[in-house]
């Protein structure tokens, strides 16, 4: 089974069409938000491994899973002396209203339990804007959730369709593929269509005729 990218499921969360457009049809874009994270990414990489109070951390960790069908990254991997591994992932912004990080967070440690043999009950989510930690349980709800949304991403991937675009100002607007996607559009060509089914009624009505 070909393996799929650990995050196509934040992408997937998302926003289905997203993730569509960048892994069928291959297209991407930047805007300051993914620069940044980028940035940010690459100091989490950059350097070499290292051993600091009895913690081993690994940077830029290769990681795969056959049970999920992913291979991706970690950013940071603790390996601590009694035995606790912890896993990290570095975002610019700040805690969300939904669940994508704790998704990919919580498949990066599913993939290293398959590959280490061993539990890992939670992890960490580092956001830039509030510099801070946020933990997070990798419970059986959360495992669900993940193991659901790689099955949701492989169906989506063997369908090889992309979805039709649907405008949430929120999300599309932060979006960096909005060019390229342009989901107004579609709301247009909606109005567009309805405005025409309206007037061929009206005409239908004048003459008598129905449609």
């Amino acid at each position: 089974m070909d393996l799929l990218p650990i995050s196509a499921l934040q992408h997937l969360l998302y926003c289905e069409r997203q993730c569509a457009l960048i892994h069928l049809e291959q297209v991407w874009a930047e805007n300051q938000f993914t620069v940044e994270g980028n940035v940010m990414h690459e100091k989490a990489h950059d350097g070499p491994d290292e051993t600091k109070a009895g913690v081993r951390l690994v940077r830029g960790l290769s990681l795969k899973s056959e049970a999920l069908g992913l291979s991706g990254q970690c950013d940071v991997v603790e390996f601590h002396a009694d035995g606790v591994v912890l896993p990290i992932e570095y975002k610019r912004g700040k805690p969300k209203g939904h669940r994508a990080d704790e998704v990919q967070l919580c498949a990066q440690a599913m993939c290293l339990e398959e590959m280490l043999g061993t539990k890992i009950p939670e992890g960490r989510l580092y956001y830039g804007q509030t510099r801070r930690r946020m933990d997070v349980v990798f419970d059986a709800s959360l495992r669900a959730l993940t193991a659901d949304t790689a099955r949701r991403l492989r169906k989506m991937i063997a369908s090889r369709r992309t979805p039709p675009a649907v405008y949430e100002e929120r999300k599309c607007e932060a979006c960096s593929l909005k060019g390229l996607c342009m989901p107004q559009s579609m709301r247009f060509q909606k109005g567009a269509a309805a405005w025409f089914t309206r007037q061929m009624a009206e005409l239908g009505t004048q003459s008598g005729t129905g449609f």
